[in-house]
């Protein structure tokens, strides 16, 4: 249920999301302006490598929902949680931009490159019924938690609990469905190298709702 609250409450914004990442997919195969400006981005992707995916997902999904969070929550009065949540979230979401990317190219290597609909369909099930369930969803989770729990190391044995899975994990899970399932068909009908661009317009809206969804679990105004 919590899971399904964390999706209904992000509904109209998910829907504008997958719309917006629509309107380019249809702009790349149809628009002949986006697809030129496309092409030049996933140019500098594929210049850039692992370190665009870095820089990508860091101010997507670090930068950008701390600003919002600054400007509408906090009437712009910058804080020191404002920086202390910096201090984990730049490092953490370069990093997982990265291994976002591994993903992403291995995929393109057992699934081909082409955006046909049984590539597309493998590459879908793969990310949201393997990728996430047995590491995005957990990782994110313990890390998250592990910050509001102080950095410490004692107690993070229920991490790993049929517990901790149904009562964190699987809310999470649930609620990114909503969001993930309908961005990432878009996504993998695109060319490999603009994946990773276009992956940080959802990712900025997915790490607005699992804040929202963790802070509230623990206590956090």
């Amino acid at each position: 249920m919590a899971g399904v609250r964390g999706a209904r409450a992000n509904l109209i914004p998910g829907l504008i999301l997958q719309l917006a990442i629509l309107a380019i997919l249809l702009g790349y195969y149809f628009h002949e302006p986006t697809h030129q400006s496309l092409e030049r981005l996933a140019a500098l992707k594929q210049k850039m490598g692992f370190g665009y995916a870095a820089l990508s997902a860091m101010i997507a999904a670090a930068l950008i929902p701390e600003i919002m969070r600054i400007c509408v929550f906090q009437k712009w009065r910058i804080r020191s949680a404002n920086l202390k949540n910096l201090v984990f979230t730049i490092p953490f979401w370069a990093c997982s931009g990265m291994l976002t990317d591994v993903m992403f190219r291995t995929q393109a290597m057992i699934f081909g490159n082409e955006a046909h609909f049984w590539s597309v369909t493998a590459k879908v099930l793969c990310d949201q019924l393997i990728f996430t369930p047995l590491w995005w969803a957990p990782y994110t989770c313990w890390m998250y938690d592990w910050k509001f729990g102080g950095y410490r190391l004692q107690g993070c044995g229920r991490f790993f609990s049929r517990a901790y899975y149904r009562d964190r994990v699987l809310p999470v899970l649930i609620a990114g469905w909503a969001v993930w399932f309908p961005a990432v068909m878009i996504l993998y009908s695109l060319p490999t190298p603009l994946q990773i661009p276009l992956h940080g317009l959802a990712l900025s809206l997915w790490v607005l709702l699992y804040t929202w969804m963790s802070e509230r679990r623990n206590g956090v105004e």
